[in-house]
């Protein structure tokens, strides 16, 4: 049986596309039945041999997710958890090498001699140690931190009015960020903790299967969280520099670099964009991040180890330059290929991409 030319195929679940009614919710009985009817006409042809070899075939939704309607929260946090557990995942060789560096400098001189040191000592396997608690943790903290950013954005901006929300836009997007990132951290650090540990001390454990439960047993379940401070000082900072200073970036070049308007720019036009918004981005987290992440590294290798035992031993310099240039290398990439999934996520769903829009006014926010 021939489809009709109008059928198109969607792999998303539908409900991802409708919005919700003030009085039904997202699961409507009635629609579901009403779509199941449509989907299963009375015509026994849709059991032919022919057709039952392409399966059920799902009609695209006409209508998009409506902006900040419980399905929007939803895509956003799906696409955080793509956006920063694949690429932290990815980019684990480089986390290694620099986390040693800055446990131990004497040791891993440079980058170049620091990987030379891996994999003499490791192999090529030690390239990804530490890949499961570091895909695991960044999931979780990309889905809070992207999910409640657009959340807390939308929250600040009603509060502010319209007026206010344009005029202190940037402010919106500084405190809608620190505010995510305080519950991203917590998500984060049980697995950040781990991570740490596996990839700085040899023999530890082989990952997080073993490595968890001897963590545990040697620094009690509240150890987990030892880093939590010293985390939420590296992770809130980089989390505001890196939406509002992209917000600020894409904005300014939709405005000054590219002459014609967003909504009439192509979606890989969108996604170039983007990719460049958060690689300059992710330079200015790195550096604004860097020492608060020497301190992380420190007290999460370190049993019973304290902030002033890491100004010690590192020196303030080096909380400031100690793997910096590599940090910038992996963060600048990292955040921009962080940006570009993120947006191609909410592209597929059929979301707009991340900035160069309009001011962040209640008044546009809350538009159907």
């Amino acid at each position: 049986m021939a489809l009709p030319e109008n059928s198109r195929q969607s792999l998303l679940p539908g409900f991802l596309y409708s919005p919700p009614s003030s009085t039904k919710g997202l699961f409507n009985l009635e629609t579901v039945m009403k779509t199941n009817h449509e989907l299963v006409p009375s015509s026994p042809s849709i059991l032919s041999p022919s057709s039952s070899r392409r399966g059920i075939v799902i009609p695209a939704p006409k209508e998009k997710i409506q902006m900040f309607s419980p399905a929007f929260y939803a895509a956003c946090t799906a696409g955080g958890t793509f956006s920063c557990g694949l690429t932290h995942t990815a980019i684990t060789p480089l986390d290694l090498v620099k986390c040693n560096m800055q446990i131990d400098p004497a040791k891993y001189k440079s980058i170049s001699s620091g990987f030379g040191v891996l994999l003499r000592e490791q192999g090529v396997k030690g390239f990804f140690r530490g890949w499961v608690p570091t895909l695991l943790g960044y999931s979780a903290q990309g889905a809070c931190k992207f999910g409640f950013y657009e959340f807390f954005k939308k929250y600040y901006s009603d509060i502010a009015g319209p007026e206010y929300a344009a005029k202190y836009k940037t402010l919106i997007y500084l405190a809608g960020s620190a505010s995510a990132e305080v519950i991203a951290g917590v998500a984060l650090c049980p697995m950040e903790a781990v991570k740490v540990r596996v990839q700085t001390q040899p023999g530890f454990a082989r990952g997080l299967s073993d490595g968890l439960p001897k963590f545990v047993k040697s620094e009690g379940a509240l150890g987990l969280y030892k880093g939590l401070v010293p985390l939420w000082g590296r992770q809130i900072p980089y989390t505001m520099m890196k939406f509002a200073s992209f917000e600020t970036i894409v904005e300014n070049l939709y405005k000054y670099a590219i002459p014609t308007p967003k909504d009439q720019c192509s979606n890989k036009l969108q996604l170039g964009v983007s990719f460049a918004g958060g690689y300059v981005a992710g330079v200015l987290c790195a550096i604004v991040s860097h020492p608060a992440d020497s301190l992380v590294s420190f007290l999460n290798n370190s049993k019973g180890a304290t902030v002033g035992d890491a100004v010690k031993s590192i020196g303030l310099l080096g909380l400031f330059t100690r793997g910096l240039p590599l940090r910038i290398v992996m963060i600048g990439t990292l955040t921009g290929a962080q940006w570009v999934i993120y947006d191609a996520f909410k592209v597929f769903v059929g979301l707009p991409t991340t900035g160069g829009g309009p001011a962040p006014a209640a008044a546009q926010l809350t538009k159907a």
